[in-house]
């Protein structure tokens, strides 16, 4: 039976499920070449496939399979590909300056096996690049692709490290841009400043997603800001909350201000002091530690 494994290949550093027949297992970080949908390419061994790995990448069928472990030959192979790649970006650029088309030449990839060349580019408009197609066809002798990407997929061909001074995500190991908002920032009081929020696309750092779910459920056990609780210390008005602390900041009717630790908190009232109504999450909350308690 083949082993499979996962494989990062491409400009774009696509992640897939490869097969490899024979004796030959293979580790982390080893280089090799693959056989994908587009053509014979380079990779670099992640791990080994497993199920886990399958419901990571949404995929249930493989991606291609591994040719053989990358030899010097190989690496001969693939720096005269960047070198083509670099004279190829040359051609690309000035072709589209001759025709005064409206769109940035971002980058060039060429298979490792030479089937096609693909220009990534950026516009803001939709660009009828059929006679530029024809040119770069004939210059260069192999089937050519044009890509337009976004702004973040430009990062992600370009970019190098981040403000944490780790490689950007995008670029590492990403396989989809996580969506991300404003909202995300202010729930764990990050900067509102747009230069320390942004990543290096220019748009909101996708970062801010990984730790958003855990903030919104701890968020979700805290009284709401606004609401009036009865504490071991008196009765207040919540008008902070520390999150992750598990604490919110009241400020009590004879103009004291104290951080309450959550547990501290005896019921939360709905309405305005003096109110008996209460929350339905503490309603519960004394419920349960009443089944307890018999």
């Amino acid at each position: 039976m083949a082993r499979k494994y996962v494989v990062r290949y491409g400009t774009m550093r696509f992640l897939g499920e490869f097969s490899a027949k024979g004796p030959q297992s293979f580790s982390r970080g080893d280089e090799v070449v693959v056989r994908s949908h587009r053509g014979t390419e380079w990779g670099s061994v992640l791990c080994e496939a497993t199920d886990r790995t399958r419901e990571y990448l949404g995929k249930d069928d493989a991606s291609g399979r591994i040719l053989r472990l990358a030899n010097q030959e190989d690496e001969k192979t693939r720096t005269e590909c960047w070198q083509r790649e670099q004279e190829a970006f040359e051609t690309g650029k000035d072709l589209i300056s001759e025709r005064k088309m409206s769109m940035q030449l971002v980058d060039i990839e060429r298979l490792f096996g030479g089937e096609r060349v693909i220009f990534y580019f950026l516009s803001e408009t939709r660009v009828d690049f059929r006679e530029l197609v024809k040119s770069l066809a004939h210059k260069f002798n192999t089937r050519i692709e044009m890509r337009q990407i976004g702004i973040r997929d430009e990062a992600k061909l370009l970019a190098d490290y981040g403000d944490c001074g780790k490689p950007v995500c995008c670029n590492t190991h990403l396989s989809e841009m996580p969506p991300v908002s404003m909202k995300m920032a202010k729930v764990q009081k990050a900067s509102l400043d747009p230069t320390k929020i942004s990543g290096r696309c220019g748009r909101l750092k996708c970062c801010l997603r990984y730790e958003y779910d855990t903030y919104e459920a701890y968020r979700k056990e805290l009284p709401k800001i606004g609401k009036f609780v009865l504490t071991k210390q008196g009765q207040g008005k919540v008008i902070a909350q520390e999150i992750l602390a598990q604490k919110v900041l009241v400020a009590f009717e004879d103009r004291r201000r104290l951080m309450i630790d959550a547990k501290d908190i005896l019921t939360v009232i709905s309405g305005k002091p003096g109110s008996s109504e209460t929350s339905t999450e503490n309603s519960k909350k004394s419920r349960q530690n009443s089944n307890e308690e018999k």
